[in-house]
């Protein structure tokens, strides 16, 4: 069954500048809370320059509809301290909160913080942090819980969280492991713009960047001067390659091309450390009708890498429009 709507969170392109980060972050976060859009994403990790919780608090105080949703890795926080988080936002603003459980950080993080866990036994942590905040969050009584990595003994949080302010649950990875804990949490599933584009579509949510002008050519080149191809910025990649465990870069990294495909399929601002996800590109007719084609297939929920730039993200939503379905 087609959704009604498609919700979509945007995320901005990968930041490297310290200085810009907060003002593209609430420039995006303004323009989607004018826009229709669902909330903005928001990362964690050590290299974040501003803490996820903090930084959607500052968005919350700052738009009238905006639910963020916030990055969590179980490395970072105990559940507790997640939990009362969303029941602080609830309290304050009446706003609810969408999570995005990830286990991913760069090998040395894990190391630096003294975290030694396998990649399989992050995913058990992952799924026991999700039962454990949703316990919390709901149960009128104290919370007993004895897992394999997390334990808790008659924990009440108060107040109890109203229905409609409970948050929602993504999970990104792409691993056997991660695939099995979305499945047993009942969480959203999330899965990489595939290069056949809906045939490979396997999960109900999907992570890429739209870019979109009048017509098809028009598009190609405007998305071939915004992202250049640089020797630098892949090798800038291959090195964090290097540090990193996580299945769904490998699978984007390994024996994939940076061409610009015919379908519209195109990998080279990631390949160049530009974004973290593919992108489509082509024209606002062309990109409504495969959106439109995704949600018949069962999509429902886009992260959507955004160019920080007020015209561009025009565009994005002339061609989320065209669906019919934003």
């Amino acid at each position: 069954m087609m959704p009604a709507r498609l919700r979509v969170f945007p995320a901005i392109s990968r930041n490297r500048d310290p200085q810009k980060y907060v003002g593209e972050l609430m420039r995006v976060a303004e323009f989607t809370d004018r826009n229709g859009f669902e909330g903005i994403l928001l990362f964690e990790g050590n290299d974040v320059f501003v803490e996820p919780w903090a930084m959607a608090q500052h968005i919350i105080a700052a738009t009238t509809r905006s639910s963020p949703l916030i990055a969590v890795n179980p490395v970072y926080m105990h559940p507790f301290t997640a939990a009362k988080f969303v029941s602080s936002f609830a309290q304050l603003y009446g706003r609810k909160i969408y999570l995005n459980m990830i286990t991913g950080t760069a090998i040395s993080d894990l190391q630096g913080l003294g975290d030694d866990k396998s990649h399989a036994d992050r995913y058990v942590r992952l799924g026991e942090f999700v039962a454990i905040v949703r316990q919390l969050l709901s149960s009128s009584r104290p919370v007993s819980f004895n897992g394999r990595l997390y334990t808790a003994a008659n924990l009440q949080l108060r107040p109890r969280l109203p229905a409609e302010l409970m948050p929602e649950f993504l999970i990104a990875g792409q691993s056997e492991a991660a695939q099995r804990i979305a499945s047993e949490t009942g969480c959203i599933k999330m899965q990489m713009l595939p290069p056949d584009l809906d045939q490979g579509l396997k999960a109900p949510g999907m992570n890429f960047g739209i870019f979109a002008r009048e017509s098809r050519d028009e598009a190609r080149a405007a998305a071939q001067k915004r992202f250049r191809d640089s020797a630098d910025d892949r090798e800038l990649l291959a090195l964090t390659m290097e540090n990193t465990d996580s299945v769904w870069k490998r699978h984007l990294y390994d024996g994939q091309s940076g061409e610009l495909q015919d379908n519209g399929y195109w990998l080279l601002p990631y390949l160049t450390f530009q974004a973290d996800c593919p992108y489509l590109v082509g024209s606002y007719a062309e990109i409504g009708a495969k959106l439109k084609e995704f949600a018949a297939k069962g999509l429902t929920t886009i992260m959507l890498d955004m160019v920080a730039d007020e015209t561009e993200m025009q565009h994005v939503c002339k061609a989320l429009k065209a669906s019919g379905l934003f």
